[in-house]
């Protein structure tokens, strides 16, 4: 889960937006123009990522994102536009874009594209429960050593400590580790959730991961009574 700042003046835009992020796990923190923006996202509000758009009715987005640095706002940004010229391209880019997605645009994109920002703002790491998830090395590491995952057993293993505590459910766990529409049987995602299991005893986890019949899995922390 991300705080993830918004700010976007067409109210469905932004309804879509909101819901989708939070759908996802996310938190957000919603600003409807340039001057809302710059009161609210500023570098007191922790953010992981910002979706500015740039067509606001008191501002362009490229002006209050570069206001928002200056002030010491480091969120990487993605900009949303209407307009997807070379020249507003580089324009973006240069007030501080990372990303930039063209209007109209598909959820599923932009929230993907969130994902890539929010783990290059952390380096590609996450720290969940005292095991630290590395998504460059594909690796999980604890304080008595490291364990290499196969890309499948990653995105699996993180979507499951994505929401500790909670029961994620299997669709959403195939979802984050099989392409869009794979066909995947229960016993190969049990399968791959052994060697999960076997790779985070190796390293002594203090997290198991424990299946909820019929309907996802959860991560406890070692001695937790459920």
């Amino acid at each position: 889960m991300a705080t993830i700042g918004v700010c976007e003046d067409d109210p469905a835009i932004r309804k879509v937006l909101v819901r989708g992020l939070r759908e996802a796990g996310h938190e957000t923190v919603v600003a409807h123009d340039g001057r809302e923006a710059l009161t609210l996202l500023g570098a007191d509000c922790p953010l992981e990522a910002l979706v500015m758009d740039i067509g606001l009715p008191d501002a362009d987005g490229r002006d209050v994102v570069t206001a928002l640095k200056a002030a010491g706002q480091h969120a990487p940004v993605l900009f949303l536009t209407a307009l997807g010229g070379t020249h507003d391209l580089l324009s973006g880019f240069a007030a501080g874009a990372d990303d930039y997605l063209v209007k109209p645009f598909g959820l599923a994109e932009l929230l993907a594209r969130l994902d890539v920002l929010v783990r290059r703002g952390t380096g590609g790491r996450a720290v969940v429960g005292g095991l630290t998830l590395d998504a460059v090395a594909h690796a999980v590491r604890t304080e008595a050593g490291q364990v290499l995952l196969s890309p499948t057993e990653f995105r699996m293993l993180a979507a499951i400590l994505s929401r500790p505590g909670e029961v994620v459910r299997r669709r959403t766990v195939v979802a984050a580790a099989w392409p869009d529409g794979a066909e995947v049987s229960e016993n190969t995602i049990d399968s791959f959730l052994r060697k999960i299991r076997a790779k985070l005893e190796s390293v002594g986890s203090p997290v198991r991961i424990e299946t909820v019949r019929g309907v996802g899995f959860t991560a406890r922390e070692q001695g937790a009574v459920a």
